[in-house]
C-alpha cells in the first residue's frame, strides 16, 4: 500500500464508479456511488441542488470517497477530505459536462439543477495488488 494523493490520484482519474460517503445530521454514514473528476489537485463530483448530499456537505463538508479498478477489483484507492467549495449555475455545468464526458463520451442531459463540490484531499492510500 502506498500513502498520498499522488498514489491514489490514477484511480479517480479514470472513468470508474466511486463511492462517497457523508455525514447524516444524525451522525450515521450516507454512502452512493457516483462519477468524480480531478479537477488540478482536487476531486469534484456533482449532484442535484437540494440532495441528500448537497445538505450534508453543506452541514458538515467531511467526505471520504473509494475507488476500485474496473480491471482488477481489489486494487483500491481511498481519499478522506473535505468539500471546500460549491459551484453552481454555468461555472458548475462546466465540471458536470467533462465529469460526463469522461463517463459517457457526451455532455450530460441535465441542463439545470445542478451543484458541484470540489474537494480536498486529506489523507489517501492506494493498494495495487498486481505489484504484491
Amino acid at each position: 500500500m502506498t500513502t498520498g494523493w499522488t498514489a491514489a490520484r490514477p484511480y479517480f482519474e479514470r472513468a470508474a464508479v466511486v463511492h462517497v460517503a457523508t455525514i447524516r445530521p444524525d451522525g450515521s454514514p450516507h454512502s452512493v456511488p457516483v462519477w468524480i473528476g480531478v479537477e488540478g489537485d482536487r476531486l469534484a463530483l456533482f449532484m442535484e441542488e437540494g440532495s441528500a448530499k448537497d445538505e450534508h456537505l453543506a452541514r458538515d463538508p467531511r467526505i471520504a470517497l473509494s475507488v476500485t479498478n474496473p480491471d482488477e477489483p481489489l486494487d483500491r484507492a481511498i481519499v478522506r477530505g473535505r468539500a471546500v467549495r460549491r459551484l453552481d449555475g454555468e461555472e458548475a455545468q462546466v465540471i458536470v459536462d467533462r465529469i460526463a464526458e469522461k463517463y459517457t463520451g457526451d455532455a450530460y442531459d441535465v441542463r439545470s439543477g445542478l451543484v458541484v463540490y470540489e474537494i480536498e484531499p486529506e489523507t489517501a492510500s492506494a493498494h495495487d495488488y498486481s505489484a504484491d
